[in-house]
C-alpha cells in the first residue's frame, strides 16, 4: 500500500564534520582503454564509516555534484566518485569503439570502485581502517541514476523485450536514484530510440531498497511523456521503495550538480538543502535499522504550511 506525506521548507541536521577530498585516485582498469580516475571525499573524524559510490550524469566528472557529495561526506559517508568514459574531461570521440558500450563500462566502473577499496583507503590520508565495508550505498543522477539502478537489479530489455544480463552487485544494500529516466519503447522520442537503445529498462527486477527523487517540472526531450516518466523507477519496481517528488523542480533539482552552474534552470538552494537532507536521512535509516533519521525527517515534513514536495513509499 502506498502512503504519502508533505515536504516543508528546509530543516537542519547534525553539525557537519570537516571533509578531506583526494582526486584523482587512479584504479587499474584492464580492457577499459585507460585507467579509472575517482575522487574520494571522507569526514576527517569518525570510524566504521559507511560507503557510497556515486554515478555522475552524462558529460560530468568525479569533480561534479559538490553540494551533495560534500554534505554526505560531512555527515559521515565516504563518497567515491568515478569519472566515466562519457565525461567531457576525457573527450572520447563518438566514433570510438567503446562509445556504444559506455553504459556497460559505467556499471563496471562503479563495481571497480568498490573492488579498489584497499587502494582507496591507502590513498586518502587518515582513512586507513575507518571504512565499514558491510554498509555500502549507491547513488546517481540522470544517466548516473540508470547506472545505479542496474546495480540495484534493473535490467536493459533487448529488442525482443526480454531482460538482459543481471549486473546487480550484492555489496550494495540501498540506492538513491535522482532524476532517473523511465521506460523505453514507445515512451521514447524517435531520436532517443535510435541513439540510446540501452534506454529501455525493466524495473521489475530492481529489488534492492531505493529512494527515487523526481521533479514535477522535469519535461525531458528524450520522452514523449511528461515529468511522470521520471517516477517509473518507483512505480514499476517492487516494494521497499520511496519516492520524493519536488514541486517546481526540473532535471537538476534546484542545482545539485554545483553552485551557479549553467545547466541548472531551476536554481533553488532551499530545494537542494532538502535533497541533501532527505537522501542522507533515507540512507542512514536504511543502512542502520532503527536509526530515526528518516522517520524524523518525515515527521518534520508533515508540519509545513508551505510544502516543497511530496513523499510516498510502498
Amino acid at each position: 500500500m502506498s502512503q504519502s506525506t508533505v515536504l516543508p521548507a528546509a530543516a537542519s541536521t547534525s553539525t557537519p564534520a570537516p571533509v578531506v577530498s583526494v582526486s584523482p585516485v587512479v584504479l587499474s582498469a584492464p580492457g577499459r582503454g585507460e585507467d579509472l580516475q575517482v575522487r574520494v571525499s571522507a569526514p576527517a573524524t569518525g570510524r566504521e564509516l559507511p560507503i557510497m559510490v556515486f554515478a555522475h550524469g552524462f558529460g560530468a566528472s568525479c569533480n561534479s555534484y559538490a553540494p551533495l557529495v560534500n554534505f554526505w561526506a560531512a555527515h559521515g559517508f565516504v563518497v567515491i566518485q568515478p569519472t566515466f568514459l562519457d565525461s567531457k574531461t576525457l573527450g572520447l570521440s563518438p566514433e570510438d569503439s567503446r562509445t556504444p558500450s559506455i553504459w556497460r563500462f559505467r556499471v563496471e566502473d562503479m563495481k571497480r570502485s568498490l573492488d579498489g577499496l584497499d587502494l582507496i583507503e591507502a590513498s586518502v590520508p587518515g582513512l586507513q581502517g575507518r571504512l565499514d565495508r558491510s554498509r555500502v550505498a549507491a547513488a546517481g543522477h540522470s544517466y548516473g541514476a540508470q547506472t545505479t539502478g542496474m546495480l540495484l537489479g534493473a535490467r536493459v530489455l533487448d529488442s525482443g523485450g526480454f531482460p538482459g544480463k543481471d549486473m546487480s552487485d550484492p555489496r550494495i544494500k540501498v540506492g538513491v536514484l535522482l532524476s532517473a529516466t523511465g521506460r523505453g519503447g514507445e515512451d521514447l522520442t524517435p531520436f532517443a530510440a535510435e541513439h540510446f537503445p540501452f534506454m529501455n529498462p525493466s524495473f521489475a527486477e530492481m529489488t534492492t531498497p531505493a529512494l527515487v527523487v523526481a521533479g514535477d517540472q522535469d519535461d525531458s526531450p528524450l520522452s514523449v511523456r511528461g515529468p511522470d516518466w521520471f517516477t517509473d523507477a518507483y512505480t514499476l519496481s517492487p516494494e521497499d521503495k520511496c519516492l520524493v517528488t519536488f514541486f517546481g523542480a526540473e532535471h537538476m533539482l534546484g542545482g545539485i550538480s554545483g553552485d551557479l552552474v549553467t545547466e541548472t534552470t531551476d536554481e533553488n538552494p532551499e530545494r537542494v538543502a532538502w535533497v541533501q537532507r532527505l537522501t542522507w536521512a533515507y540512507l542512514r535509516s536504511a543502512l542502520y535499522p532503527g536509526d530515526p533519521a528518516w522517520s524524523a525527517a518525515c515527521a518534520a515534513l508533515m508540519d509545513s504550511p508551505k510544502p516543497l514536495g511530496r513523499v510516498e513509499w510502498k
